[in-house]
């Protein structure tokens, strides 16, 4: 099930009696518990009919107590389990003839009861019974770990539901400095979105504005730098980078330009140099194709290879790897920009 149906399902009440959300991203998790805990049972209600459990401090037979009781004055109760990847599971036998009561309640749960199981920063073991009998008789969401390179889409979907527009250059920046933590991402945009009037364009300001992202020194302008083969440019912003590692270690830095030059390789294998083809192919948003135009003439194929496998010589030596000499890391960029350039 989609994020979007079963949304939708959920706030069209149409619950079912056991719910399994896990998988290794929070986000989805918290999005799902928290809209169920809110709008389930009025507040007069939760009084009598929510129990919210907590996994380090309860077992499967509390849980199996607690979802078998009746609702108080209303159509159902809630059990919501959080941090249940930290319960006690018990273990399951093969053995027909024993009798597992919890089992037993997932293969004909209470229509009357809503038991929810909050299972993060993994995944549920998909062969055990369990998990198949929740598949059959209510609903299981994997909340998956979102690649980088779909985080500036995700950002762009995000905020249309909240009513706004987002320059894709601004969502590309938050993507690669927030990377792709969902609940760090979500609230920033939150925080940024109380600042600007609903129905706006986020623009890079905003972000940089709101976001504590610098203005001048960042990845994206050290790649419009390179492709324009501003040398004053681009040592200004390692510079910056140097005295702030903190805020730009260099394993950021190294790992975008990958993603950067890795692109513009791909870039000159393309035959049809359309803007649709070369967004599609390249998995960017058209409004960057212009970006690589550039970057793609500033370095031909041949180039765009050693390139690469420079980033890949100073990416070991951040190891200590086949270091030599001084390994600071804003010696390290100093020397492997110097090269990029030259």
């Amino acid at each position: 099930m989609t994020v979007a149906a079963l949304l939708n399902d959920l706030k069209a009440r149409k619950f079912k009696p056991v719910y399994l959300f896990h998988g290794e991203e929070p986000f989805y998790i918290d999005l799902f518990s928290d809209y169920i805990e809110k709008n389930l049972l009025t507040d007069a209600e939760k009084g009598f009919n929510q129990t919210v459990l907590y996994g380090r401090d309860t077992d499967i037979m509390t849980v199996l107590n607690s979802a078998k009781r009746f609702p108080m004055m209303s159509d159902y109760q809630l059990v919501l389990i959080k941090e249940a990847q930290d319960m006690k599971w018990g273990k399951e036998t093969e053995d027909k003839k024993s009798i597992d009561p919890f089992l037993t309640y997932l293969e004909k749960p209470l229509a009357s009861t809503i038991l929810v199981f909050c299972y993060k920063h993994g995944k549920f073991d998909k062969r055990k019974k369990t998990y198949k009998a929740i598949e059959k008789n209510g609903v299981v969401f994997e909340s998956a770990v979102i690649y980088e390179n779909k985080v500036p889409a995700w950002v762009e979907d995000f905020v249309r539901e909240k009513a706004y527009r987002i320059n894709p250059r601004a969502a590309a920046l938050i993507a690669e400095y927030l990377g792709n933590d969902l609940s760090k991402i979500s609230n920033e945009l939150e925080k940024l979105m109380l600042n600007i009037p609903k129905g706006n364009e986020i623009s890079v300001d905003d972000v940089q504005n709101n976001i504590g992202i610098s203005k001048e020194y960042n990845v994206f302008e050290l790649q419009d730098a390179l492709a324009k083969r501003d040398i004053l440019k681009a040592n200004r912003i390692i510079n910056y980078f140097g005295s702030n590692t903190k805020a730009n270690p260099i394993q950021m830095v190294l790992g975008a330009l990958n993603t950067w030059f890795t692109k513009i390789l791909k870039y000159h294998y393309i035959a049809d140099r359309s803007p649709q083809t070369l967004a599609k192919e390249l998995g960017v948003n058209p409004y960057f194709i212009k970006d690589y135009d550039l970057a793609a003439k500033s370095f031909n194929l041949s180039r765009t290879f050693e390139v690469i496998s420079y980033l890949r010589e100073y990416d070991l030596k951040t190891k200590g790897v086949d270091a030599t000499g001084n390994t600071e890391d804003g010696d390290l960029l100093k020397e492997l920009i110097f090269k990029i350039l030259h």
